[in-house]
């Protein structure tokens, strides 16, 4: 499985619980997630998609604990297995 099949994945689970995927891009900030996820009730996590195995940049890394400093759920999504956790885990924080 590569990062685009994963992030489809995501997507479609996303719409399923409700929610929206959007592409996140952020011109002058390097290093931004790939998707910026809302839910009703004001519930907004990013996500950083990654292919099965791989790891964030040191600087991707730092732009999700930035948002985490903020009060915001970001984490890197890597594994399939882990997408409803990842839902979850942005409609109750």
């Amino acid at each position: 499985m590569n990062e685009k099949q994963l992030e489809t994945m995501f997507i479609n689970a996303v719409k399923k619980a409700g929610g929206k995927a959007y592409k996140f891009v952020s011109p002058t900030t390097a290093g931004m997630p790939d998707r910026l996820v809302v839910f009703p009730g004001g519930k907004v996590g990013f996500i950083e998609l990654k292919a099965p195995g791989k790891k964030a940049r040191p600087l991707q890394v730092h732009q999700l604990e930035t948002l985490k400093g903020f009060g915001l759920y970001a984490r890197v999504l890597d594994q399939p297995y882990d997408i409803q956790e990842v839902i979850h885990g942005i409609q109750t924080s």
